[in-house]
């Protein structure tokens, strides 16, 4: 990233905490958080969707990062919407960066959303089982899921259990920077994911 796209991060991102919508603490430390999903992608995604994007984190990030991809940035927040909106034009994002108000599990039914990327991101979206459930109507076969852990994990078994991911069509493809990697062996039913706040009401795992 050249130095003017930093520049322009940074007052982004201080925006977004005078604005109340981002924590505080180290621009450098957030972006590098930001960082990590690119790099455990390993290269650039064509399409990519972040789901409970907040602020834009790490979807603008992201979106420098790869000049060439289209996003869609989702958030159940009108406010947060509306912030990140103004910042993809402020950004020059706007011609290949779209921001949808809604919720993810509701939205990953619609035909432009279905199974349409092969690049989700998220990070602090939701427990394991709710972020696999609505990740999997998102994901194109073979696409990924990069799952931000927490930097104190609980076992891989009890977050990521095998037969939980496999009625999803997932499989865990481990961990690269703190980011984990979920692709999607084949695509989900319409049955998934379940609307309305079921994912995190009745989470499968």
């Amino acid at each position: 990233m050249d130095p003017d796209g930093h520049a322009a991060l940074e007052r982004w991102w201080f925006a977004a905490v005078d604005a109340g919508i981002a924590g505080s603490g180290s621009v450098e430390a957030h972006l590098g958080r930001a960082r990590a999903f690119a790099q455990a992608r390993g290269g650039p995604a064509d399409r990519f969707c972040d789901l409970g994007t907040g602020p834009g984190m790490p979807g603008l990030v992201l979106a420098l990062l790869w000049p060439e991809a289209r996003g869609v940035l989702i958030d159940a927040t009108e406010r947060r919407v509306a912030f990140v909106e103004q910042w993809v034009r402020e950004l020059g994002l706007a011609g290949r960066i779209t921001v949808e108000h809604g919720r993810a599990e509701v939205l990953a039914h619609q035909e432009d959303f279905r199974h349409e990327f092969d690049t989700v991101v998220a990070r602090s979206f939701g427990p394991p089982a709710v972020v696999a459930e609505c990740a999997s109507g998102f994901l194109a076969l073979a696409g990924v899921a990069l799952v931000s852990e927490p930097p104190e994990d609980s076992p891989i078994a009890e977050r990521w259990p095998a037969d939980g991911l496999a009625t999803l069509g997932l499989v865990d493809r481990g961990q690269v920077a703190g980011v984990r990697r979920l692709e999607a062996a084949s695509l989900v039913d319409e049955r998934w994911p379940r609307r309305d706040g079921r994912p995190a009401k009745r989470p499968l795992w």
